[in-house]
This record gives structure tokens, sequence and C-alpha cells, in this order.
């Protein structure tokens, strides 16, 4: 064995720069945020090939001071520190690592001139080996420059993506500090495009800005307190979902995060109102006591250690929960895009296909007059006009728009509510079989659905063994009426198949539910009478979450009197 030895400060340094500094978007983080400790008002980033080649902030903050500037790049050294039992944490940097780590693994220029200082200084750090303080033009605040990221770390710089993705995920980061910080201006150009350039503005501007307004516009105010911990923001309705979670801000005591619990918990509150697949829109603010949190968890600082975690995540849950509860609202439906656009030269020709079209598939004896008494402020749904495709319920609001309602998705929708109600009450009421059923499983499947015969009891069925491979069903949800057992023996046995953690148990016995509901719902190819379509929709305006189906899709669209006259050419053109 060599003997043991110490190594070398440089050596440590870079080291250490690999905790701190993985990526470039790891380098812009770490500067934005000293420049939001630093008071700026106005912050510009400027990257090169995704930041790997160059990345420049500049801000207008409180500067650092000529006699301090050697001491700002040592490891270790913060002015943001004031409690050293790291309890009172109120500035988003506080370990004095980002810039010793940014100098140990690329070339490192900052230029500062505090308020009162005659003129700016500079110091370099390259590889870790510091350069004089030497005199600078500058303007009041600081400039960082760094360049060549990772070529003092050449093990480190090959695992780096693409410019473009890298640059992607250091624009992600700006973003994320944008959101935390909307009362400062951010200006972000890579390789010369200007991504966004925001004023100082309140939370709704900046979520209006880097949501974009039609998306911010659709999405619902929340509020909610327990116990010292307060809840604030904006989140979509169920309708308003995303292929990704780009459209995610989480925002603790001013401190942007990507913590794996509040990510969860905004899962779970959506988990039943959207498809598998897509994820919710939403920009939460969470405000902790500084004692029931530590944020020195990781040396990035985007994941938090919260003392009552628990209280944590049912507070998004539920606060969340009630905001998806709230009666249906034609300002939040799905919009109708029609797939065919009608060139603007020729809208009278295609108007008139169009209309024609959809009027072959009305059922005749459905159609009827509409008076205005029958929809108002109390019935967004507005009445029910025609059946289409024996499928989809046609109404006209009370403001002119026409509503497309899916009647299979509404009823099951409203039978999961109504499933649910009585869940939670305690049991689902069963109705006896008066001869029971047989079901032939697979063995594996027979097994899993036995194991869990107290829960299924719960939910109104009850079952026994009958057999190798077969089951004995006694007892159905009597609010299913006459459904087909082994149907939905099948259906729950999938259901089971997840582990046997608390939060998978939740989510199956939620997944239980919706697959009762759809085992009980109306069908499409059903022909409904008028009076059942204007019950249909006069229940969806009364149950929680009707926006959507218990898969997540939209129950309804709705076109409204505007859209139709652009579509129709009679303006827009």
């Amino acid at each position: 064995m060599p003997p043991i030895r110490l190594l070398s400060p440089q050596t440590i340094n870079r080291i250490a720069a690999g905790e701190v500094i993985e990526r470039p978007a790891a380098a812009v983080k770490e500067l934005v945020e000293n420049a939001l400790d630093a008071g700026a008002s106005r912050i510009e980033i400027i990257l090169t090939e995704g930041g790997i080649s160059r990345i420049e902030v500049i801000d207008d903050g409180s500067g650092i001071a000529q006699q301090q500037l050697a001491l700002a790049i040592e490891r270790h050294a913060t002015s943001k520190l004031t409690d050293e039992a790291l309890v009172r944490i109120v500035t988003l940097g506080f370990r004095g690592e980002a810039l010793p780590s940014i100098g140990a693994a690329a070339r490192l220029t900052l230029i500062s001139r505090p308020v009162g200082q005659d003129s700016a200084y500079k110091i370099t750090v390259a590889g870790g080996l510091v350069g004089e303080v030497t005199p600078a033009a500058g303007q009041m605040g600081t400039r960082a420059i760094v360049e060549d990221l990772f070529y003092a770390t050449p093990a480190r710089k090959k695992f780096l993506r693409t410019p473009r993705a890298e640059g992607e995920a250091a624009e992600r980061a700006v973003w994320r500090l944008a959101m935390s910080a909307p009362r400062v201006s951010f200006r972000l150009v890579a390789n010369e495009r200007v991504v966004f350039d925001v004023p100082a503005q309140d939370e709704a501007g900046r979520i209006a800005a880097l949501f974009g307004r039609e998306t911010a516009g659709a999405m619902l105010r929340l509020e909610a307190a327990r116990e010292g911990v307060t809840l604030s923001g904006l989140a979509g309705p169920a309708s308003l979902s995303r292929a990704t979670t780009q459209l995610q801000s989480f925002v603790v005591n001013g401190r942007p995060v990507q913590d794996p619990l509040l990510r969860m918990a905004l899962r779970l509150a959506y988990r039943d109102v959207i498809a598998q697949g897509r994820h919710p829109v939403a920009s939460l603010r969470l405000e902790v006591p500084e004692a029931a949190l530590d944020v020195n968890v990781h040396p990035a600082k985007t994941e938090l250690r919260f003392a009552d975690a628990n209280g944590i995540r049912s507070l998004v849950i539920g606060a969340i929960g009630q905001l998806l509860a709230r009666p249906v609202s034609l300002a939040h439906a799905p919009p109708l895009r029609p797939a065919m656009a009608f060139a603007p030269d020729r809208p009278s020709q295609a108007a008139r296909g169009f209309a024609e079209a959809e009027l072959s598939l009305l059922t005749p004896p459905m159609a009827r007059q509409f008076t205005a008494p029958e929809a108002g402020p109390a019935h967004p749904l507005g009445a029910a006009i025609a059946q289409i495709l024996d499928t989809y319920i046609l109404s006209l609001a009370a403001d002119g728009a026409l509503v497309i309602t899916d009647q299979h998705a509404a009823h099951e929708r409203l039978t999961e509510e109504r499933l649910r109600g009585e869940f939670m009450a305690g049991r689902v009421a069963a109705q006896p079989l008066l001869v029971p059923v047989v079901v032939d499983l697979p063995q594996s499947e027979a097994a899993r659905l036995l194991a869990h015969t107290d829960t299924l009891q719960r939910l109104g069925l009850e079952i026994e063994a009958f057999g190798p491979g077969a089951v004995l069903v006694r007892a159905l949800p009597a609010a299913l009426k006459n459904p087909d057992a082994a149907g939905l023996l099948r259906d729950l046995a999938e259901e089971f198949a997840e582990s046997d953690t608390p939060v998978a148990l939740e989510a199956r016995l939620d997944g239980a539910l919706a697959r009762l509901a759809c085992h009980r719902s109306i069908r499409a190819g059903r022909r409904l009478s008028p009076e059942e379509m204007n019950a249909l929709l006069r229940e969806m305006e009364g149950t929680p979450r009707a926006g959507t189906c218990s898969h997540g899709r939209p129950t309804f669209l709705k076109l409204s009197s505007a859209e139709m006259e652009k579509m129709f050419g009679r303006r827009g053109f």
C-alpha cells in the first residue's frame, strides 16, 4: 500500500466541484442565486453552446468589495450564513462552495463594483489557480464570466450531453429561478437568441409570462394553510395537462426546488382526474417555518427535508383536491379544435361544407327548440339540443357556446364519485346475488384478489375461493346493477398487481373505484331521451371533478360563439 498523504488543494477543489457543479445548468443556477442574494433587481444571463463554452451572468446587486474578492473564491467563505447552527437560513446560497467549485473546473472571471467604490475590480481563477485582484471597467453590481467549463476536469467533461441538451437544462434552471423571484427582471440569451425577457412584475404576471397567457388564464387560484404552513399559487384544472412536467414550479420559502415529496404530492392530487402519462400544470409556493425545514440536504440545494413531511403532502393533496372539486365551468373547458382549417379566401364554401357534414350526424328526433330559461349561470353546460352518433350530447350554453359531452365519460365520473362517497362513508352498498357466480381466472390473479378480500368487501364485492384458479362471487356493488362479474374481476386483478406500499394501495383503491364506475356507466351508442340528456348535464354541474372521466379524458368540450364566427369567416380573416 502506498503511504497516506494529503491531497493538494487543487485536487480537493476539483473533487468537491463535481458535487456542486455537475453540468452548465448547475453553474448557471449558482451564479444567478448569488445575484438574487445580492439583492439584484435586474439579472441578465448569456449562454454560448449551452453554457459549455461560456456563461455570463450580469446583475445590479450589492457587489463585492475590492478587498474581499480574493476571499470570495475561497472554499467555505460566505457572507450569507449568520446562523452556524444551520437552522435559520434565509438566503439561496450559504455553503460557500459555488465560486471555488466553478473556478476549479473552468476559467472564472469576477468583475464587481459595490456602491461607494470608485471603480470595479476583477479576479480570475483557472483550474483552481487564482490570479491577482486588478482594476477593471464595470458597472455597479457583479459580472461573472465562466469559460471552457470542465476543461480542468476532463473526466467530467466527457459525460456532458450535446450543447443543445445542456442549454435546455440551463434555460430550465433560469426559468425556475425567474418563477421564484417575480420582482426581479430576467433576460436570458442563448447563442444570441433571446429566450425570454421579463420585467419585474407580480406573481400572476410572471406566471402569465413564463407559462403562457392562455395557459395561465385557465389556471385556478389556490390558497390553503395548516399549522403554520401556507400554500398559494395557481393550479390547472384537470383538462389542462401536458406531456411533460415542464410547466410545474415549486418554490419553498423563496427557493425554487425540485423536491420529490412535492412532485409526488402533485401527482397524487391529480392521479384520478388526468390520463396516465399526462402531467398537471401548477405553480405552487410554500411558506414553511424555518425550524421545520432543512435545506442543507444536498450541495445542489434543490431537495428539502420537511420536519412534517406527511403534513406537507396532505396539505398539497387536500388543497388541490378541493380545487378540482369545484363545479364545472366552461371557462376551464378544453376548446373544440376542428380538424379542418378553412382557407381565408373561401370561408363561406368551407363553412357550408362543415355545417352540412355535422348536421348529417344529428339524430332528428332529438333536435328541438332551445329556450333561454333552460340555461343560465347556474347551468354552465346549457340545455341539450341533440345527440350525435348516439354517443355525444350537444347542448347550447347561455353565452351561445356549443358544448359537446361524451355521455359515457361523463356518467363514468358521476358513478365513480357516487361510489367514492359510499366508500368514504364506510362501505359501498352490496347487492347479494340470488345465484352466486363462479369466475375462472389464472391462479395468480385469483390469489391476488383473494389476498384482498377485506378491501374488496369495502368496495361492495364479496368473493371467496372456489377451487384452484376459481373465485365465487356472492355479492356485487349495488350501484353497478348488472355488471359482467368475470370482466370486473379481471380488471380489478390488474389494479391489485402493484406493490403493497401505502401510497400504492391508496392509488389501487382509486383505480378499483374507477373500474367499478366504468362497468356501470352509460355506454356509447345508447340513445338517450332529451330528459335523460338534461338530467345528465345537471348532475355533472353538481358533481366534483366532472370535467374529466375516471381515466383523465375530458368529459366535455366547448366551441365558443367567437370561435364559430372565426371558423365561418365572419371575423379574424
